[in-house]
């Protein structure tokens, strides 16, 4: 019988977090009467012993939290338990430490919020430790597989649609040429979608090498029409045709000197980073979290583990973690989202 279960937040930290923690408690608590763990850091919390764990009530949980960046819980991206540097550069599997945490924790089930490598970590941990563990999905990139949305994407493609918001006047008040660089670590959706949103001219994604050629002509033909600025949003990884891999830092400063040397353009970088990350949730984002975190309960009480919520034809559903964190969801290059970009004239780098 189930009377006490963890949650933890690992990974890269987005919006939305402390919602899904709020609605675990107050689902846990109030329908089900069970007491609820909020683990510090990630897996990193079952590291000491006893565990960093704190207890979690409904008297914390109030409406507060929704509008509240970050995790209550703190998280951690540095590492892989199973193969963890350690000071003296060396490198230790730190799973049988971290499995005798959880054991001394007493949890009954543990719910994990993450994105790939996080669960699939989690779930390597759960599978030598023979305990129970449901999943939540939370990636700014929204690269998760069998789940549309994922916790985070949403307030980070507003904080980037407000971004070329603000970058438009001064791009035209000044001749300019804007470029915008934002996160996408391996898929283009932040780029796509806010460019889409926000009135970008041209969208630099991983999924599409990129012609510089084509990207001066894009500029060109703006100014031609009359148009004194341009906007440009690209990805972190986004790649040129020549280029075996996408560069993943100075990119942005990297594409402006090229559109410089081409053209008489003055060009200006703005790089988002963790600016994306650490915002007010959105409302959907309030609502996908509050929404999962509630169902991802109700899957212990049904007794139902090693399984992921998620998000489909608009409404919560649940899939093997395994399943999911094979599927990767990289931006489709003939889907709806580039077709509509194509349709309203904006370059996508490749013609």
């Amino acid at each position: 019988m189930v009377k006490k279960i963890g949650i933890l937040t690992s990974g890269g930290d987005c919006a939305g977090l402390n919602a899904a923690i709020r609605a675990v408690t107050h689902r846990a608590e109030t329908a089900y009467g069970w007491q609820v763990f909020g683990i510090r850091q990630g897996t990193s919390g079952f590291l000491q012993h006893p565990p960093e764990m704190i207890p979690l009530s409904i008297s914390m949980m109030d409406q507060g939290m929704l509008r509240q960046g970050g995790t209550i819980l703190g998280t951690t991206n540095k590492g892989n338990p199973f193969h963890f540097l350690m000071p003296d550069g060396s490198y230790q599997d730190l799973s049988d430490r971290i499995v005798e945490g959880i054991r001394q924790a007493n949890l009954d089930a543990i719910i994990g919020v993450g994105g790939d490598g996080s669960l699939s970590i989690l779930r390597s941990l759960a599978q030598k430790g023979d305990f129970k563990i449901v999943a939540i999905p939370k990636t700014i990139d929204n690269d998760l597989g069998v789940t549309e949305k994922s916790i985070g994407f949403s307030t980070a493609v507003s904080v980037a649609v407000e971004a070329l918001d603000r970058l438009q006047p001064t791009a035209a008040s000044h001749d300019r040429v804007m470029i915008l660089e934002v996160m996408g670590r391996d898929a283009g959706h932040i780029a796509i979608e806010a460019g889409i949103a926000g009135g970008a001219d041209v969208i630099l994604i991983p999924e599409i090498p990129y012609d510089i050629a084509h990207v001066v002509n894009k500029i060109q033909s703006l100014k031609d029409s009359g148009r004194n600025y341009a906007l440009i949003i690209l990805a972190e990884a986004a790649r040129e045709v020549s280029g075996a891999e996408g560069v993943k830092r100075g990119l942005g400063e990297m594409l402006a000197k090229q559109v410089e040397e081409r053209t008489s353009a003055e060009c200006r970088v703005t790089v988002l980073g963790h600016v994306q990350r650490g915002a007010q949730p959105t409302a959907k984002d309030r609502i996908l979290a509050t929404a999962l975190g509630v169902y991802a309960v109700d899957l212990i009480h049904q007794g139902k583990f090693d399984r992921m919520v998620a998000w489909q034809n608009r409404q919560v559903v649940d899939v093997p973690i395994l399943e999911a964190i094979k599927a990767y969801h990289a931006v489709d290059v003939d889907g709806v989202m580039v077709n509509t970009a194509r349709a309203l004239g904006i370059c996508m780098g490749d013609v």
